[in-house]
């Protein structure tokens, strides 16, 4: 008995000095625990050393966390050599090489596709996103799901159809909490810094294909992306603002999904605020309606 107590004060102790200050112990086990200790105090002339307090917790077990799956880390970032030719045959040897890409593919579930940018190869505006979704990945395109279909509207609000822009996303896979030892995800999360620079040099191709006139990040995700991790701490002290990336410049403002999330005429406005300097940008023309939007 004196050694299952010990062994007890051992692992209390463990558990103490890894910032648990309290454990789960039932009223019957409490108190037979504390029978047992004054038996044996009162029944040898050797005191049983339990020095650890113990309270009855009436609340909840502590939930057990999942634990973190870890990402596997991936190789250097492929260099992309293009081809040379027009832009439509170097934007289709491009796909290929996204599409075969070992990676990708290793992370791409069962009967989904990689994700490559669509569009307009003569674009003026290229609007990026962090990552594909369950519908991109299902389609194989970008901004398909809830939130392309209100990018597609906020491009029509703009005078602009969706086939005359180019959209692409700065992942061609989608990112989600499966480890290689897993049978089936766990769960979606947003793309590592890693997966990301992994990508980047797809994006910086498909950017030199086109040849936009400006840029545009939709969300977090994408402004680090394309800015570093360390640009910014809050989307708030970016969006808005002109930045540069690979040439071009650069407008950050939030993803479409924090309209679906957020439907106000104050929230939908922040987005057409920078929406209209992206029009400016282009020399787009602006009606006072446009102007006027959300107001």
């Amino acid at each position: 008995m004196r050694t299952a107590l010990n062994a007890l004060t051992d692992e209390l102790r463990r558990l103490k000095t890894t910032g648990i200050k309290s454990v789960s112990v039932s009223e019957a086990g409490l108190l037979a625990l504390r029978s047992v200790i004054r038996s044996r105090q009162n029944s040898s002339s050797v005191a049983v050393n339990v020095t650890v307090p113990m309270r009855a917790i009436t609340a909840p077990p502590m939930p057990v966390s999942k634990p973190k799956v870890v990402e596997p880390k991936l190789p250097a970032p492929p260099v992309v050599n293009l081809t040379a030719g027009d832009k439509a045959g170097r934007w289709a040897a491009l796909v290929a090489a996204i599409q075969s890409d070992p990676v990708a593919l290793a992370h791409l579930p069962p009967g989904k596709k990689i994700v490559c940018g669509t569009g307009n190869l003569d674009a003026r505006i290229l609007f990026i996103g962090d990552a594909p979704g369950l519908e991109e990945e299902a389609e194989g395109e970008p901004f398909v799901g809830p939130a392309g279909q209100l990018l597609t509207k906020m491009i029509g609000a703009m005078g602009l159809k969706r086939s005359e822009v180019y959209l692409a996303s700065l992942m061609t896979w989608r990112p989600d909490a499966t480890s290689p030892a897993a049978s089936a995800p766990i769960g979606h999360r947003g793309p590592t810094d890693e997966e990301m620079r992994y990508c980047l040099p797809y994006l910086r191709a498909q950017i030199e294909i086109v040849q936009p006139t400006l840029l545009v990040a939709l969300g977090s995700s994408a402004a680090q992306g394309l800015l570093g991790s360390s640009a910014f701490k809050a989307l708030g002290e970016v969006r808005g603002e002109w930045r540069e990336f690979s040439g071009c410049p650069l407008m950050v403002t939030y993803h479409p999904s924090y309209i679906l999330r957020n439907q106000s005429n104050r929230s939908k406005r922040m987005i057409w605020e920078d929406l209209l300097k992206v029009m400016e940008r282009a020399a787009l023309p602006i009606s006072e309606k446009q102007r006027a939007f959300f107001l």
